[in-house]
């Protein structure tokens, strides 16, 4: 019985725990369930996924023959692992944040049906990544989809969540009818529903058959993903889910939608043509810019996180589909690039957006809102939650040295990758989709300087958040942890690449960490094939410091060029890291020698325009930092005012407008609304044709008759 094989059995078994044993406890006690068997289920299902990347090695276990559809297998590669890494990751911590903060629920949660169903959410979760076969595969979607939509409905006091409910749940059994599809496709050609059988039998699939496979599957997987224009869902069920649970559904729960992409697009189904590509680079970026435009615009905090992972899903496909175009191309290292991007973000977006969601919880818990408007100030009551917060509020903006701005930094130059290919055309949809990216890392800055400054500095705009309470440790703890693990995917990215390398070779068939984190390191085994010269510049610039303190090949992110362009971009965040922390270390040095000893500090009243008190109405608000983003891309969200009146006094002085503005989503106007409207005029074209006349029927039959003949010739 090797390790993977036992690790397997003990997390079922933690599960299987998990789920019987809030039958037994007060339900009071459901939350403690969740915070120590989650807890150790999810390090569980960290080990599976770490120890198979780090051993490169393929696990496969035949659990049951069904008549016809054939045998159930479990099979974990490097692509599953990091799948069942991240996902553990982000249970492990929503575990512990979970223990104390449905407290506040009591009342209004089914605490013993929250534990067990989160724990079969988990269960649903480890069995789509680990299955083997098309059928596992889709049972385990199926459950997942009901769990999710249950646990979302377990806070049932309040009537928004089983609408929020039951829309997600709507559009994810659509989903789950073309992914279906799509495997009975491909079942039906190779033989057999083993992904090892369709993946053998995809070498000789027709080019029919490929564009109906990646249709139906790119669109299934799509909603989940939450990419547009099947994310219209997302926005509600965030809104009315707890914040724990928002943490699943964003850094867990959307990262299958990707893993379906990449495992049926990618691995099972390799791209032949540049096409299919191209869709998903153009709707990632389109998914990117309108996720972070109306993420500005919101003033609630979680519904603003939730159209932020719109935003970071289109940046993660903006990436896969730059990485199928390569592969198509025959480009296979700036295909592990690219894909390595996209993982790489992924990876962070899990990990800041669940800290981010954890943060939101707790202001919610502390004040009783997540407003923005009426928030302000909570630096100080809450602080720890308050650094915590900066921190995913930095990684989220791609800004240096953190997670984010890595994989963001990738991306961006992945799409620059594009000048090595042929055609204009592509050249032409990269350098778009990289414009629209920009624009879009540029707002996501305003959109978390906004969330940020709005919600913990300046002053109090609200009577909760003055009496905002503490904060008990396990929050405080799960995330810390997810903190730091922003700041160290952030300055060891030479390290996350290296173990991002094996399931990039499954996607693009070559390896791609030596591309991009050469060994500068003399101990590093392949520090021989650089060229002396390449490295003695490097030494210069100090990109061996470190290698006796270190493993690895170095802590320098590279690509080479040609003898005429020996770098095509670099950057270290980890010597970045040290140099920012001097120069503040400095700055404070310097600034307290020339400062401190000369003056002592005196507090005053502050300065209000010769107001003699600064009032709470007379500070920015997240609505009024926002607003220059709605002026400026006003024709996307396309305000419509429905309402204009006035009250006036003798017919000459105006005192007061009140002016009511209808925004219809850009989605719902350019998409959803023009079918709503095809589907209702057929409706009722069909309706007209039943008025009861007799010889009218007969005369439809013959034509339909007329027809079939016809066809039938």
């Amino acid at each position: 019985m090797n390790t993977v094989h036992s690790l397997l059995v003990c997390f079922f078994a933690l599960c299987c725990v998990g789920i019987v044993l809030p039958v037994f406890v007060p339900t009071r006690r459901g939350p403690r369930v969740v915070a120590w068997v989650g807890s150790v289920a999810s390090l569980a299902l960290c080990a599976i996924g770490g120890a198979t990347l780090v051993s490169s090695t393929v696990f496969q276990a035949q659990l049951w023959v069904l008549p016809v559809l054939g045998p159930l297998t479990f099979s974990v590669d490097s692509l599953s692992a990091l799948f069942l890494l991240v996902a553990g990751v982000v249970f492990f911590a929503t575990s512990i944040f979970t223990a104390r903060f449905l407290d506040q629920y009591a009342g209004d949660f089914n605490l013993r049906a929250f534990a067990v169903t989160y724990h079969g959410l988990l269960v649903s979760v480890a069995v789509i990544l680990l299955a083997g076969d098309a059928v596992l595969f889709l049972m385990g979607w199926e459950a997942m989809s009901i769990l999710a939509f249950l646990l979302v409905n377990c806070q049932g006091s309040y009537g928004r969540n089983p609408v929020a409910g039951y829309s997600m749940l709507t559009m994810g059994e659509a989903g789950f009818v073309a992914v279906a599809l799509a495997f009975l496709l491909l079942g039906n050609h190779s033989g057999g529903l083993s992904f090892a059988s369709i993946r053998t039998a995809s070498v000789v699939t027709g080019s029919g058959l490929r564009w109906s496979v990646f249709l139906l599957s790119f669109f299934g997987f799509s909603v989940k993903a939450g990419l547009v224009p099947f994310n219209r869902w997302m926005a509600r069920v965030y809104a009315a889910a707890p914040a724990n649970v928002c943490a699943l559904l964003s850094g867990a729960l959307l990262n299958l939608g990707i893993y379906g992409i990449v495992r049926v697009d990618g691995d099972l189904l390799r791209p032949s043509s540049v096409l299919p590509g191209l869709i998903v680079l153009g709707i990632g970026a389109i998914s990117a810019l309108v996720g972070i435009l109306y993420a500005n615009r919101e003033r609630d905090m979680k519904t603003m996180l939730s159209e932020s992972s719109i935003e970071n899903m289109g940046v993660v496909a903006a990436g896969l589909g730059a990485g199928f175009i390569f592969r198509a191309s025959h480009v296979p290292v700036l295909a592990g690039i690219a894909f390595i991007a996209a993982l790489y973000q992924m990876l962070n977006h899990s990990v800041y957006k669940s800290l981010l969601f954890f943060g939101a919880g707790a202001v919610e818990s502390s004040t009783g809102t997540c407003d923005m408007d009426r928030l302000g100030g909570l630096i100080k009551s809450i602080p720890w939650i308050s650094a915590f917060f900066l921190v995913g509020a930095i990684s989220i903006a791609a800004l240096p040295p953190l997670n984010g701005f890595v994989s963001e930094w990738l991306t961006l130059q992945s799409l620059l990758l594009s000048a090595s290919l042929k055609s204009t055309g592509v050249k032409v949809a990269f350098a778009i989709s990289g414009a629209a990216l920009a624009l879009t890392a540029g707002l996501a800055v305003t959109c978390f300087v906004k969330a940020y400054a709005m919600s913990f500095l300046g002053m109090s705009r609200s009577e909760g958040a003055p009496r905002s309470g503490s904060i008990h440790r396990s929050m405080r703890v799960a995330a810390a942890f997810l903190a730091v693990l922003c700041v160290a995917l952030g300055v060891l990215p030479t390290y996350v690449i290296s173990a991002l390398d094996g399931p990039v070779q499954r996607l693009a068939g070559s390896s791609a960490a030596g591309a991009l984190a050469p060994p500068f390191f003399a101990t590093s085994p392949q520090h021989a094939q650089l060229p002396p010269a390449f490295v003695s510049d490097f030494h210069n610039l100090g990109a061996q410091i470190g290698q006796n303190i270190l493993p690895g090949p170095g802590l320098v992110v590279l690509h080479r060029g040609a003898a005429r362009n020996p770098v095509v971009f670099a950057m270290s965040t980890s010597y970045m890291m040290v140099v920012l922390l001097l120069l503040v270390l400095g700055a404070f040095l310097l600034a307290r020698k020339l400062v401190g000893r000369k003056r002592s500090a005196v507090r005053k009243a502050v300065w209000a325009g010769g107001s003699r008190q600064l009032l709470p109405e007379l500070t920015y608000t997240a609505t009024g930092f926002s607003s220059p983003v709605r002026v400026t891309f006003s024709a996307v969200f396309h305000p419509t005012e429905i309402e204009d009146s006035s009250q006036m006094v003798g017919q000459h002085f105006r005192i007061a407008i009140r002016r009511q503005v209808e925004e219809v989503h850009v989605l719902d106007r350019l998409f959803y609304r023009p079918i709503e409207s095809a589907a209702t005029w057929f409706a009722r074209a069909l309706a007209r044709m039943h008025h009861g006349r007799l010889n009218a029927y007969v005369a439809y039959v013959l034509l339909a008759l007329i027809v079939l003949l016809l066809l039938g010739r």
